[in-house]
Formats: structure tokens, C-alpha cells, sequence
């Protein structure tokens, strides 16, 4: 990975809303097109994570994740590329307690005293906030037609607007 992205993935408590701000290209679980969208995404150690507030009903973002885990995580800002990604969506409890316990104190941190967000609570967003830890896809120094890196998944092709292959019909 280029160390300017490097750089550019290397946020930490004091990072801007805007260092923080991404789109994603996700592959519709029931359309098979591709839904771009954007999100914040997260550190937690070495280990990035997309994620968001607390709410009532799963994102389809994640849904999507979950059905189809390979994705385009888009840099935008400063650094602008397209990488390869794979989420795995984090379910377990305790898991999720350790990774948002860093999310809520740096989101409290950020949001002190004055700002329109509420305090954080870290069992509400154990509770209710979707997780899925990002792991970037490899790729070769080739670039697609579009100037793209390019990515040996289905995701790449279809994020750029290819057909998504159907599956034979079951008799």
C-alpha cells in the first residue's frame, strides 16, 4: 500500500469528521447493482471498522456486507482512491463491546460539551450500531480500463457498472 495512503487510513482520536468521511460500494443483495454510499470508518488498533450511530434497523449497507462481503472503500479527501476491500460483519457481543469502547470515547471526545450530539453510551451502540471490520485486498500495480486499480473479485467489475452474473436457476 502507497504510504500516502497508508497516511490517509492512519486517523486517530484527534482526526476531522471530513479525514474520517468515505464512500463505500457496496453490491446490492437483492439487485446485484452497485449502491454507493457514504460513511465514517473507524480504527480500533491496527484495524479499520465502518460503522455508524446507534439505530433501530440493520443499515442496508450492512445488510449488503453481509450478503456479498467484497467492496469498494473510497478515499476522498487529501488522497482519492478506490480500494479493494473485504468486511466481515462483527457480531459477537464482547467483540463489539472491546471495538466500541475506543469508538464511543473518541466520539465523546470529539463531541463535548456545546455540540448537538449527545453523549455516547457504550452499551447502546454494543446494542444497536452496525460493525463490520474492513481488510484491504491485495492487488496488482495493473490498473482497469477506468484508471482503477485492478481488483481480482467480482466487486471491482461490478462497482464499475458491469452485470452481475446470475447463478443457474435451481429446477
Amino acid at each position: 500500500m502507497r504510504d500516502d495512503v497508508r497516511q490517509a487510513l492512519a486517523i486517530g482520536r484527534s482526526s476531522t469528521i471530513e479525514e474520517r468521511t468515505i464512500d463505500i460500494t457496496t453490491t446490492g443483495r437483492r439487485s446485484g447493482k452497485p449502491r454507493r454510499i457514504e460513511i465514517c470508518f473507524y480504527r480500533s488498533g491496527d484495524s479499520i471498522y465502518l460503522s455508524g450511530i446507534p439505530g433501530p434497523r440493520t443499515r442496508d449497507w450492512l445488510a449488503n456486507l453481509t450478503a456479498e462481503p467484497h467492496f469498494i472503500f473510497h478515499l476522498k479527501h487529501g488522497v482519492v482512491v478506490d480500494l479493494p476491500a473485504v468486511a466481515t460483519v462483527i457480531t459477537d457481543p464482547a467483540e463489539r463491546r472491546q471495538v466500541f469502547r475506543d469508538f464511543v470515547d473518541d466520539f465523546n471526545h470529539r463531541h463535548g460539551p456545546g455540540s448537538p450530539w449527545p453523549k455516547a453510551v457504550l452499551e447502546e451502540w454494543v446494542e444497536g450500531s452496525p460493525l463490520a471490520k474492513v481488510t484491504f485486498v491485495v492487488t496488482s500495480l495493473r490498473r482497469s480500463a477506468g484508471g482503477r486499480p485492478a481488483c481480482p473479485r467480482p466487486c471491482a467489475r461490478r462497482a464499475a457498472g458491469a452485470p452481475r452474473p446470475r447463478p443457474p436457476r435451481r429446477r
